[in-house]
């Protein structure tokens, strides 16, 4: 048992972790996180030119880094990306699973096709990523694996019927790996997001009149969230000073939710 603080409780040299979609938005700033407390990165999406563009920002920094292009809705590019990240760098400790689609519809109008490539990308490409990565993880004798869900996880709105379900079977997928895995020394995580300001966002503020507004009125901070503020919590996720936290969801939303 460690009785006093210490400071390499989060320092993660020589750990091997992948982000999926870690070119861009959350997951790039999750990445970058991971790299300044010294893990090795491997970001992975469909966009060559995303992937290449946040490769070049990861090296920047002086990360250990490389980017793979895969299709989150197709297991077998999704087996295969945790094969060559594990294959890279001999091995693999940290998994966050983060792609993630939404289209803006009310239930009535979103098609089956819709509902089905949001559910495969948001969440059946988490468990199957997840399964890849744990005889690797289980290898090492520890791992450690974050999903990103969304505060959409617990909350709802009149246009997000499939992105809501899908990251409502995050938060439960997220519990069943940890209860199972426990014994092999695995932690498993979710972090939801708030009102975070990515490209995505930005479009949905051009396209629902009085979005940033009502956004920014009802959160306490006062503010949109960036990439950046997911960092932390994932540093901690991924590293020794969670050992003991498995299981949970952790909102990370300057207080939206709280304040509804």
């Amino acid at each position: 048992m460690v009785s006093a603080f210490d400071s390499t409780w989060f320092d993660l040299s020589g750990r091997i972790a992948l982000v999926t979609g870690g070119n861009g938005g959350i997951g790039l700033g999750i990445a970058r996180g991971l790299a300044k407390a010294g893990a090795a990165v491997a970001i992975a999406g469909r966009n060559p030119e995303k992937n290449a563009f946040a490769l070049a920002a990861l090296e920047a920094m002086g990360a250990k880094a490389m980017a793979v292009e895969y299709q989150a809705t197709d297991p077998d590019s999704c087996r295969a990306l945790v094969a060559r990240a594990a294959e890279r760098w001999g091995g693999l400790h940290i998994l966050v699973a983060n792609t993630g689609t939404a289209v803006r519809k009310p239930p009535q109008d979103t098609t089956l096709e819709e509902w089905r490539a949001i559910i495969d990308t948001n969440a059946t490409s988490a468990f199957v990523c997840a399964q890849s990565a744990y005889p690797h993880m289980k290898r090492a004798g520890f791992g450690k694996i974050l999903c990103i869900g969304s505060i959409l996880s617990h909350l709802a709105t009149p246009l997000h019927a499939a992105y809501g379900a899908s990251k409502g079977a995050i938060v439960q997928l997220t519990r069943h790996l940890a209860v199972a895995w426990a014994k092999d020394n695995i932690q498993a995580n979710a972090i939801l997001p708030g009102w975070i300001d990515t490209d995505l966002t930005r479009r949905a503020r051009i396209e629902v009149p009085g979005l940033d507004q009502r956004v920014t009125t009802r959160t306490p901070a006062g503010r949109w969230g960036t990439p950046d503020d997911l960092a932390g919590i994932a540093v901690f996720l991924a590293s020794r000073a969670s050992d003991y936290v498995t299981g949970t969801d952790i909102l990370v939303d300057g207080g939206y939710a709280s304040a509804g």
